[in-house]
């Protein structure tokens, strides 16, 4: 890197070594993972039997009410993509026979929870939403929910929009990822921490939301609440590029930095501090009426980890007391049983020292549990058995691009995947002396996404950190778990809201 290219990384604030690095990904690509299988029920998806059910449902609280839990919320992106296509007749010709996305739109306007909102605002124009609909004046509806001068919703997260409607009022994902946390997140001292990542735009009203509605939920449950932000930091962006891997520059001469996914927010997971951590995306929630299951798989989940974490820390302890055949025996069932780890054919052959060295690297590591629903269809990282440099075989969430689909097996496998993983996870970060672990150490940096963009007319490469549930969390120790698809309801367009799950 010449000293120019250098001193200018530096003007930005940026890390000239961790550039570096970056454009050599461009150049020289990500490799493929090693898949051995597909992880199926009864090899890597572990289904919980009614009795398994039971008993986690039935030792979760009193485990849960002596360790610190805390529910962590990616909700930092704008809700523009939500309504791509209502901005796009919003700029068109107005009209609505080429779009039958909002002709759904327009024909159920009155099932969405802004509607009483969206009115108000027509009213205050001198208009309404009948008189708009009869007049076929599409374009005043859609600019009074999108655009600033009304409800801002084309600008706003989608932890703000008011996706639920009930008897009393109207909620959003913030909101009802409040009352999850009282039925699924209740820790130590009757406290619930919930963390959200905001961007900084959003930050200030997102606050405001919360502090409106807060006190009446801790009234009624009679629990407190802990609630904590953060913003995706801008250490974590990543160089943008031309097409032959040179940096992308902005027109004022200065290089242009992506934010870089998800995987971005390991630093701030790194940051918080629990014995339990539920991670689950803002947007998918539901109302009251259909919580009940994931309330329970949620705290079935989070019981099954307490209990495979006492078993590691104890495996951990012993082999710390003493090196011999039954603390190393006790310590292979736990990482093959408990945490489903496959170690290779040639294990058996080690010395005692060598086994307990082994067993000590495997399971001293942050565990995490991921619900996994049958694939129907909808995106999704997946279930997969791969080997890694040493021989063991661990359990991955792998996304389509880092499989090679060129290979007859890895392809093979792919398509005899079963299940996905709907970002449904439940972490466990301290280790068996109860320190933070740095989460940072567990990453796999080779398993980033190139993608293609373009700006201001120009195309360009960017990079995508590891995915804070792909490659972010390789080193992870992981179990799957299959969960009942109700538990999995993502908005991903606006029209989402009219299934009955959101109804």
């Amino acid at each position: 890197m010449d000293a120019g290219l250098k001193s200018k990384i530096l003007s930005q604030g940026m890390n000239p070594d961790t550039v570096a690095q970056q454009i050599q990904h461009f150049e020289n690509g990500f490799p493929f993972l090693n898949i051995t299988a597909p992880a199926t029920p009864g090899d890597g998806i572990k289904v919980l039997s009614d009795k398994e059910l039971r008993h986690f449902l039935m030792t979760y609280p009193e485990k849960a009410s002596k360790v610190e839990v805390l529910k962590f919320v990616p909700a930092s992106g704008a809700a523009s993509r939500m309504f791509k296509d209502l901005f796009a007749f919003l700029e068109g010709d107005g009209d609505i026979s080429k779009s039958a996305f909002v002709q759904k739109f327009m024909n159920n306007i009155e099932k969405f929870a802004f509607y009483e909102d969206l009115d108000e605002v027509l009213e205050g124009q001198g208009s309404s939403i009948y008189h708009a609909l009869d007049t076929k004046d599409y374009k005043s509806i859609l600019a009074a929910l999108l655009l600033d001068e009304g409800l801002g919703y084309g600008n706003l997260p989608k932890g703000l929009l008011k996706f639920h409607r009930y008897k009393d009022g109207r909620r959003t994902p913030a909101y009802e990822h409040l009352i999850e946390g009282v039925q699924y997140a209740v820790g130590k001292g009757s406290i619930v921490k919930i963390h959200f990542t905001v961007s900084p735009e959003h930050a200030p009203k997102f606050k405001a939301e919360i502090e409106k509605i807060l006190p009446e939920i801790e009234k009624e449950f009679g629990v407190n609440f802990e609630i904590s932000y953060s913003q995706q930091k801008k250490s974590t962006d990543t160089i943008a590029v031309n097409t032959d891997n040179t940096p992308f520059l902005e027109e004022d001469g200065s290089i242009l930095f992506r934010p870089a996914g998800h995987g971005a927010l390991l630093e701030n997971l790194n940051d918080v501090s629990a014995d339990l951590i539920f991670i689950k995306n803002v947007d998918n929630v539901v109302p009251d009426r259909l919580k009940g299951e994931t309330k329970t798989y949620k705290m079935a989940i989070g019981g099954m980890l307490l209990e495979a974490q006492e078993k590691v820390f104890a495996a951990l302890s012993d082999l710390d007391k003493r090196e011999n055949e039954q603390s190393v025996a006790k310590a292979e069932e736990v990482l093959t049983n408990d945490l489903g780890v496959k170690v290779p054919e040639d294990f058996s052959h080690l010395s005692i020292e060598a086994k307990a060295a082994f067993l000590k690297v495997k399971l001293d590591r942050p565990i995490r549990i991921c619900g996994m629903v049958k694939n129907t269809g909808e995106p999704g990282g997946g279930p997969f058995w791969v080997m890694e440099e040493d021989g063991f075989q661990s359990l991955q969430i792998l996304e389509t691009a880092q499989i090679d689909l060129n290979d007859p097996a890895a392809k093979e496998h792919f398509k005899a995947a079963t299940h996905f993983n709907p970002v449904d996870l439940v972490c466990a970060t301290r280790n068996y002396k109860g320190e933070s672990f740095d989460l940072l150490q567990y990453r796999d940096m080779m398993t980033g996404f190139i993608t293609e963009k373009s700006k201001s007319g120009k195309d360009l490469k960017a990079l995508e950190l590891p995915g804070l549930w792909n490659g972010a969390m390789a080193g992870w120790n992981t179990i799957f778990v299959e969960v009942p698809l109700i538990t999995f309801n993502p908005v991903k367009t606006v029209n989402d809201l009219l299934r009955d799950e959101h109804q």
